[in-house]
């Protein structure tokens, strides 16, 4: 199915006041160097114990960096006072690099953090639920004496619109996604994904016929939808910079967890009567606790500011919207100066960056420039990490622990756990490491195992039948790298390669693409496999796999400790 994607959709620290004025000496100096330099036209001179506190903060790969938004100008005045600072400063004191490089992280505290993570990454868990929920239900749905329904002999075509009915919807959610989101906004976008949450699983649990059925399917895809595009939207960009990739990637980690909840369910009500009901109707409490912790948390400020400079609102209103927002993703006392700050320095910076541009994007916008370059990115991972067959590789399954002998594998619920445990484990290793190895090390790894893996499992079908044992270690392999690489990696770099202007459009259409490439896949599966035979189906998804190992070493960039403006201004350029 569409990927389990990564967890880690990220929080907001809570600043420290011994940070306060090491920040506001940042700005003061950056202020007087480009004055100075304006008045006298010449080199200016820097002491270098000074700036070491501004320079460690700049160079360093976990730093927070304010204000929130950075226009150009304002980024290549930090690099001319950088640059002219190292050479002086190479001579310097290293110790005290040390020291300044240590106080200048962010700090904040968990508590904080956790809220404005768990509410939108329950989205995230409510895909994955659907997943693992529709395995066993699809099996109680067509049982005559479990079913308790008397329509429950689906044809082939009935049962697969069952089974694709919130994908379908998921696609129709990332174009209404595309649409809105920018005009409603991250908060009521996760608001209106968990309604339709709530009205899909009620539909379908008490549907009486199977065409209620089928639209309770579809309104609970319109969910997904938006929901997968509007969480690791709000998380990154509400977020610390320093733990964007672990909280994004948790997001991952929340579908994987649902996947599971879904085959526990499933495994429990599989011998009740109607049992299918329950499995559908469980997500709705889930969809309450969803919506009803998104009507607590305050708007994204990124997105509240966005809005001010192109016009949509009360410019003060707005102003002050944020702020209020910021203060409260900080866990600082509302209305309060530093917050203020941040704002009005945003505010100026954003305001320089988008004087000359149209006051909303365009469709066409998420195809020109510097877009393209960040859809390419994101809209290339999200496309190779549903061709290299990872719904289909998960079909084979339970045939292959059969094959090696695991009495497990008689029930097919309880294989489904055991692959759903092995998936979580991989995963929050995925969690722990993205913000220390960085993203590019965990995709190249990974997609490097996945190609191994499918390729064993070639082997395994074409001549090494007689050694079950290769099949089980290629399956956990590709399992296990999938879930350290394209599955969290994937939207964890869709979150954040795309500019403030056209990020939730250029998302829509990184969801969409993955939707879209997960229904053809799995539309494609059956055929492919009856005319090429799974030898060398397994031998084609390696060979893609190939494909997206150069894709990622050639075109995808290291943003590991970088500010969303920091990945704008840099490597978008």
């Amino acid at each position: 199915m569409a990927s389990s994607s990564t967890l880690s959709y990220s929080c907001f620290p809570q600043m420290a006041s011994s940070s306060t004025p090491l920040i506001n000496f940042k700005l003061s100096l950056f202020n007087s160097l480009h004055h100075q330099r304006t008045i006298n036209n010449s080199k200016t001179t820097i002491n270098p114990r000074l700036i070491s506190a501004s320079i460690n903060n700049h160079l360093s790969t976990t730093r927070v960096t304010y204000p929130l938004l950075t226009s150009h100008s304002l980024h290549n005045r930090r690099f001319n006072v950088r640059f002219q600072a190292q050479k002086e400063y190479s001579a310097g004191n290293s110790s005290e690099s040390v020291a300044s490089d240590a106080t200048s992280q962010e700090e904040f505290s968990w508590s904080s953090v956790i809220l404005p993570f768990v509410f939108p990454a329950l989205g995230g868990l409510l895909f994955g639920y659907d997943i693992g929920a529709t395995s066993g239900a699809t099996i109680s749905l067509q049982s005559p004496e479990l079913s308790g329904i008397a329509w429950s002999n689906l044809s082939s075509i009935q049962l697969g619109l069952v089974v694709s009915g919130s994908l379908y919807g998921a696609l129709f959610g990332s174009l209404l996604a595309f649409a809105i989101a920018d005009f409603i906004g991250r908060k009521r976008q996760l608001i209106g994904a968990a309604l339709l949450y709530l009205l899909g699983s009620a539909i379908t649990a008490t549907a009486p016929e199977l065409g209620v059925l089928l639209a309770g399917r579809l309104i609970y895809g319109l969910g997904i939808g938006l929901a997968m595009h509007g969480a690791p939207l709000y998380i990154a960009e509400t977020c610390p910079s320093q733990i964007r990739g672990t909280l994004v990637s948790l997001k991952e980690l929340f579908i994987v967890l649902g996947i599971l909840v879904g085959y526990f369910v499933g495994s429990f009500q599989i011998s009740t009567v109607g049992g299918w009901r329950f499995m559908y109707g469980f997500s709705a409490p889930l969809a309450v606790l969803m919506g009803l912790g998104m009507w607590t948390l305050p708007a994204s400020p990124r997105w509240l500011l966005l809005k001010a400079v192109q016009g949509k609102g009360s410019f003060q209103d707005l102003k002050e919207k944020a702020i209020v927002s910021l203060s409260k993703l900080r866990g600082r006392p509302p209305g309060d100066k530093e917050s203020e700050k941040q704002i009005e320095e945003s505010l100026v910076s954003l305001k320089s960056a988008y004087a000359d541009q149209e006051s909303e994007a365009n469709f066409l916008e998420v195809f020109q420039g510097p877009n393209l370059k960040a859809f390419i990115i994101g809209g290339g991972l999200v496309l190779f990490q549903q061709i290299t067959g990872q719904p289909s590789v998960l079909y084979y399954a339970g045939p292959i622990l059969q094959s090696a002998g695991f009495s497990a594998a008689a029930d097919a619920a309880k294989v489904s756990v055991v692959i759903g445990l092995f998936k979580l484990v991989m995963t929050s290793v995925a969690v722990l490491k993205v913000d220390d190895l960085g993203r590019r090390p965990l995709l190249i790894g990974g997609v490097s195992g996945i190609a191994l893996s499918l390729v064993l499992l070639s082997a395994y079908y074409k001549f090494l039948g007689g050694l079950p044992i290769v099949a089980v270690g290629a399956l956990l392999l590709y399992v296990g790298c999938y879930q350290i690489s394209f599955g969290p990696i994937s939207w964890l770099m869709v979150s954040e390669i795309f500019p403030l202007r056209t990020r939730g459009r250029g998302i829509s259409m990184a969801v969409l693409t993955n939707f879209a490439s997960n229904a053809v896949v799995t539309f494609a599966f059956s055929p492919l496999k009856e005319y090429l035979g799974a030898e060398n189906l397994f031998l084609l998804f390696a060979a893609i796999a190939l494909v997206s190992l150069v894709f990622i070493i050639t075109s995808v960039p290291e943003t590991k400790g970088l500010s969303l403006e920091d990945i704008e201004s840099k490597i978008l350029k």
